[in-house]
């Protein structure tokens, strides 16, 4: 009758498959029990030429609320992180301009400052962050965009419009709101 023999790496082998089989089903069930976000994530993308645009947001809805005022949700004068959970980013795959301002290739947060007469649109250096730890040293452009009457929106979006082999306008759009900024193609 034959021998089996184990030596120590297959033992020790064998034992760490049996672990990972018995802690995959756990590890499964763990990640089906948690909750879906209230404001679940989002990513839009747009190639403008040959560069891409890329925005990943939370989608906050209006539930009945005031939006935008003095006294609203998000208020008058104050940054903003412009979506809920952690920072909105916007990446850019070349140099391009915003506003007709120069912003390098790269990914960034994106907070804004409303207003009911023009809003700051503000790019900072520091894309992985919760969306309320802004830091304004770390901000490498801030240009100015005119908010607009639109469609009631529920949920926070944003898209694309206008798009052509130099340019686009990103449009942020929540409520009744829309805030346009053009982004052009560097060199164009």
């Amino acid at each position: 009758m034959p021998t089996l023999s184990f030596s120590p790496f297959r033992l020790l082998l064998s034992l760490g498959l049996l672990a990972a089989i018995l802690v995959a089903p756990a590890d499964a069930q763990e990640r089906s029990n948690e909750e879906a976000r209230v404001s679940p994530n989002a990513a839009v993308s747009q190639t403008i030429g040959t560069t891409e645009v890329r925005v990943t947001y939370g989608r906050p809805s209006v539930n009945d609320r005031t939006l935008f005022a003095e006294d609203g949700l998000v208020s008058y004068g104050e940054v903003w992180r412009t979506g809920a959970n952690e920072a909105t980013t916007i990446s850019v795959s070349d140099d391009v301009t915003v506003q007709g301002e120069p912003l390098s290739a790269g990914t960034y947060s994106f907070y804004t400052i409303p207003g009911p007469d023009a809003w700051t649109l503000i790019f900072n250096d520091i894309a992985d962050q919760w969306g309320t730890e802004y830091d304004e040293s770390e901000d490498v452009l801030r240009v100015e965009a005119t908010p607009e009457s639109g469609p009631q929106v529920e949920m926070m979006m944003f898209y694309f419009e206008n798009v052509d082999d130099t340019s686009g306008t990103g449009v942020l759009h929540w409520n009744e709101t829309r805030v346009p900024f053009e982004i052009q193609v560097a060199g164009n």
